[in-house]
């Protein structure tokens, strides 16, 4: 049986969308996922459009030239990457406020956001001794991978950055009030609209990571490659290595979380039932159902191996 290679495309864009070419641009979307193997998570708001999809080639294209009429002149800020398996059940297209929440009027990247850097100029940047570098994802994403020495705001979820601004960004400053300040996260989303944030605020030298690590990692060689560990991703292949290849964490189907190989070799650790991280957060009948479940997977996973053997 012949093995599909599926492209996989991150997006991105804020640009002032009005309501009515909303639905129509997800209508048009739907009508291409229905005639063909598209697949994939999609947020489209006023202030842009963001997320990922997974396709053939020729059918990836025909999603980007339909997102092109709609945003125009503005940069779609694309990351390619390919996969031997479908990473996405279906497509999701989600229409919301935000196409990255973060919960405070206002804040309009399209119109006011910090100097992108591109990923060649990326190392100069982060490694002067006057430049402060934050990592805007989420404690989890952080903890599997980032830039040496840059900062985690530990936080749960980027709502909760504006927060940690507030209580937290001046300690990191000092008096020192020249300080350049960087910011990554995986695809350049949301260290972007972080740069709005802090311009909102009156700060100076913002610059945010074109692309994100994502971005970085596809142009950057082995040898001049800053990023440590590995980059969490939102879909089935949880994290990605340097290579942008499906890297060695797997998730917890009971609670989300990222689990590296050694936390599955941890006693607290069954296959779809629980993990260190949430040993304590499930009762006995909570993992009744997560057992039941993880037994369909099983049987699921039989049935496609045979298939692949016939």
């Amino acid at each position: 049986m012949r093995q599909n290679i599926y492209k996989i495309v991150s997006i991105y864009s804020f640009f002032a969308f009005q309501g009515n070419f909303i639905n129509e641009l997800k209508d048009n979307l739907l009508i291409i996922e229905k005639d063909n193997d598209l697949s994939g998570l999609l947020v489209i708001a006023e202030e842009g459009i963001n997320g990922t999809i997974c396709a053939e080639e020729n059918i990836i294209e025909k999603v980007l030239n339909l997102l092109r009429k709609f945003i125009g002149s503005n940069e779609l800020n694309l990351k390619v990457s390919y996969s031997e398996t479908k990473i996405f059940k279906k497509l999701k297209i989600k229409i919301k406020n935000e196409i990255v929440t973060m919960g405070v009027p206002g804040i309009n990247p399209s119109e006011d956001s910090g100097t992108y850097i591109d990923s060649f100029s990326w190392n100069k940047l982060i490694k002067d001794r006057n430049t402060l570098v934050i990592d805007t994802r989420n404690h989890y994403e952080v903890s599997i991978g980032s830039f040496k020495d840059s900062i985690n705001p530990k936080t749960k979820n980027f709502s909760e950055f504006p927060e940690w601004v507030d209580n937290n960004l001046e300690k990191h400053l000092g008096n020192e009030n020249s300080k350049n300040i960087a910011m990554f996260c995986t695809g350049g989303i949301r260290c972007e609209k972080a740069t709005s944030l802090l311009k909102n605020k009156g700060y100076k030298n913002i610059f945010h990571l074109k692309g994100g690590i994502l971005k970085y990692l596809e142009e950057i060689s082995k040898e001049e490659n800053l990023f440590e560990g590995e980059c969490f991703v939102f879909d089935k292949r949880v994290a990605l290595d340097r290579e942008l290849k499906k890297g060695s964490y797997s998730i917890c189907h009971a609670c989300g979380m990222p689990i590296s190989i050694e936390d599955q070799k941890k006693e607290e650790y069954i296959e779809g039932i629980q993990c260190h991280f949430c040993i304590n957060k499930f009762n006995d009948e909570d993992r009744k159902r997560f057992k039941e479940r993880q037994k369909q997977i099983n049987k699921l996973k039989e049935k496609i191996q045979k298939v692949y053997k016939n």
